[in-house]
């Protein structure tokens, strides 16, 4: 990527970015609903794709698009970038990306330890804690990217921001490039989603690396069949409830449907779970939707396998210790079946990438299916570390 920091009478980042899509026509996020075509989802071939073209002044730009952006040109390969969440973060870093990655909109739902089970895996912690909530106008300029990995409609919804700085920055800085993908709950989210692996796709064309994405591509749904190969049958298979607590002592609980297809809860989807608020009235969690269930209301669904969101700086054995505890010990909580078989886990994370999606599905089968897939606690790998290692390092 071509980067000039002039901002004032000199060259900035318009003169070697080209726009289109939603971009032409007035005002950066012009026409975002106008992009959205539902839920419909193209083949991975087409979401993967980069539009090249030359001209004896511009050698070799290529296109991506992404809703609700568009279509974004780019001279030559993004080099310094930042993303909102550990999602795409991940994405980039399976792409051996991760050294360009300077920034983060919210470092304290980003969780690397996995890489350390991969060798030559891994990011600058230090650097992104320097940089770990990069929301600000002030911060995009400072940190001055090649490309911001952000669903700018988010931004606009969830901060201070108008239109008209998604346009300063865009203009002046670099390009936005992204969707809020790991829930499907927000009303303003108008416009196309993705799976985890169309969004993986569409970071892969943005940073060039479609054979890395591919060799990923393939070992993810080798290991998708491995295990969906040994389920039980569906009538066979636990009620699931999925919550968010970061307390040690819970006393209320709010909900999630696994039926909401945002990446957060791929692991959950592709393992074949039953929703334990299927048939209720009960609603998802959401930004506008912050419902809580007491223990009396838990106990009229009892499900059997209890999922706990917000305790992911925890060891399995330290989440025992202190969340199970304290429900096996409450009046009402030990009443609960997943309470009393020790069924009550930690239950994944908010954002996920390609990466940490391997790990979560290898934790939730043995979760699940321990008579399958091994215990929890047991050290059983069901996939190849060292292949994950070898793509993201380039040896494939």
């Amino acid at each position: 990527m071509v980067r000039d920091s002039q901002r004032d009478g000199g060259t900035t980042r318009r003169d070697y970015l080209k726009y289109g899509g939603a971009v032409a026509g007035g005002g950066f996020l012009a026409g975002c609903a106008g992009n959205s075509d539902g839920a419909g989802s193209p083949t991975e071939t087409e979401q993967s794709t980069a539009t090249r073209s030359s001209t004896p002044d511009d050698p070799d730009p290529y296109t991506v698009s992404m809703a609700p952006v568009g279509d974004v040109t780019f001279e030559s390969v993004p080099e310094r970038w930042v993303a909102y969440d550990g999602g795409f973060a991940d994405m980039g870093v399976a792409l051996g990306q991760g050294d360009g990655l300077v920034g983060l909109g919210g470092i304290d739902r980003y969780y690397t330890y996995q890489y350390d089970e991969l060798p030559g895996v891994g990011v600058d912690r230090k650097r992104l804690e320097a940089n770990s909530d990069v929301r600000t106008k002030e911060q995009f300029y400072e940190l001055d990217c090649d490309v911001h990995v952000y669903d700018p409609q988010m931004l606009v919804n969830w901060f201070d921001w108008d239109d008209d700085d998604v346009d300063e920055i865009a203009g002046n800085v670099a390009p936005f490039f992204g969707n809020l993908i790991f829930r499907r709950s927000d009303e303003w989210h108008d416009y196309r989603y993705y799976t985890l692996y169309q969004a993986f796709g569409k970071l892969a064309a943005l940073f060039q690396q479609q054979e890395r994405f591919r060799a990923f591509e393939a070992l993810h749904d080798e290991f998708i069949a491995r295990l969906q190969a040994k389920l039980p049958p569906a009538e066979e298979r636990p009620s699931v409830f999925l919550t968010y607590e970061g307390t040690n002592e819970p006393e209320t609980f709010s909900p999630y449907r696994l039926v909401d297809k945002g990446t957060s809860k791929k692991q959950w989807r592709d393992l074949g779970v039953t929703d334990a608020l299927a048939g209720t009235d009960i609603e998802n969690l959401s930004t506008t939707n912050r419902g809580e269930l007491d223990y009396e209301n838990l106990l009229e669904i009892d499900p059997e396998v209890m999922l706990i969101r917000g305790h992911e700086r925890k060891s399995a054995a330290e989440f025992r210790d202190t969340v199970l505890a304290f429900m096996r010990n409450h009046p009402v909580g030990s009443e609960l079946t997943a309470v009393q078989n020790g069924r009550v886990y930690r239950g994944g994370y908010l954002y996920q990438g390609p990466i940490q999606n391997l790990f979560l599905t290898e934790r939730a089968a043995k979760q699940l299916y321990p008579d399958v897939f091994g215990a929890v606690t047991s050290d059983t790998e069901l996939f190849d570390r060292r292949r994950v290692a070898d793509i993201v390092t380039g040896d494939f």
